[in-house]
């Protein structure tokens, strides 16, 4: 909780220094730039003007008072971005989605990532250097590779390269992020671990990802206990038909005797997964084919 208290003191100072005419920052070349570059700053909603360059223009109603809901209970888990156009003056380059929620939900402020004039190597240097750290969560880590993702469009594979981690590290941050808002603040504030997220991570439905971030939490899990419920409720998924042949399945062989010692002839049976067969009855003569005729509709 404390770490968290730390983050929001900090972006607030950066936007005391932001709204100082003489701090105005146009470009990494201005003082103060490297404060601001790769950072999180929080800013007055105001402030921000949306790109009506933007392609999207259609949100659903419904999908933003969900966000909002829990924008309310959890604040922004993803900052946007904006470009700094004039003295204390933004304008959206992603996260409207999260703006407008933001605003529905009442909040005045909203933590943002600032690009600045010339700032990409800078940008992409403070990312890297980000990563490296050591007291950073998952969801922090993951949040960073989106960046160099994004805005700077780095491939996964050169990711790898800048980062020095796998291509396949890098795939597995970067899924958390498609994890429940609830589960991703747990990844952060340490009740569950990142192994934890990665098996959840697994089950597409968000209500029953959070329902099994619930017990987790509630009864301590461990990850490969998690990894097992996970694995239960997908098995749970699967459909029925298989186990319902195997219920109606029966021993092909044990019943080729019975009929060979009442037809006192040899006798082939076939069986499918189903359970459904057919029967292969040989004879060696027409007598011997009246005979077993006899027997099988019960003629004297």
């Amino acid at each position: 909780m404390a770490k968290a208290i730390k983050k929001q003191a900090l972006g607030r100072g950066l936007s005391a220094l932001l709204k100082d005419p003489e701090n105005d920052i146009q470009s990494v070349t201005d003082k103060n730039a490297d404060k601001v570059v790769g950072n999180i700053v929080e800013l007055d909603i105001d402030a921000i003007e949306i790109n009506p360059f933007q392609p999207r223009s259609n949100f659903n109603e419904e999908s933003l008072q969900e966000l909002a809901t829990s924008i309310r209970e959890l604040g922004v888990i993803q900052p946007i971005t904006v470009r700094k156009n004039d003295f204390n003056k933004y304008q959206l380059i992603s996260g409207e989605r999260r703006l407008r929620a933001s605003k529905i939900a009442g909040l005045t402020t909203i933590p943002a990532y600032i690009r600045i004039a010339n700032d990409n190597e800078s940008l992409t240097m403070a990312l890297v250097e980000n990563i490296q750290r050591h007291d950073l969560d998952p969801i922090e880590i993951a949040l960073s590779y989106q960046r160099l993702i994004d805005e700077i469009q780095l491939t996964q594979e050169q990711m790898s390269d800048r980062v020095g981690k796998k291509r396949s590290t890098i795939a597995n941050y970067l899924r958390l992020l498609k994890l429940d808002p609830i589960i991703q603040t747990g990844i952060r504030d340490g009740f569950i671990s990142m192994g934890h997220g990665r098996a959840i991570i697994n089950i597409e439905d968000q209500d029953v990802q959070t329902d099994i971030y619930q017990k987790i939490v509630s009864k301590n899990l461990s990850v490969r206990e998690t990894e097992a419920l996970v694995k239960s409720h997908q098995e749970g998924l699967k459909p029925k038909s298989a186990a319902k042949a195997k219920s109606t399945n029966f021993s092909g062989e044990e019943k080729q005797k019975e009929v060979a010692e009442f037809l006192g002839a040899k006798a082939d049976i076939k069986l499918n997964a189903n359970g459904k067969g057919k029967i292969t009855i040989p004879f060696k003569s027409e007598a011997d084919l009246t005979r077993i005729l006899n027997l099988m509709i019960k003629r004297d």
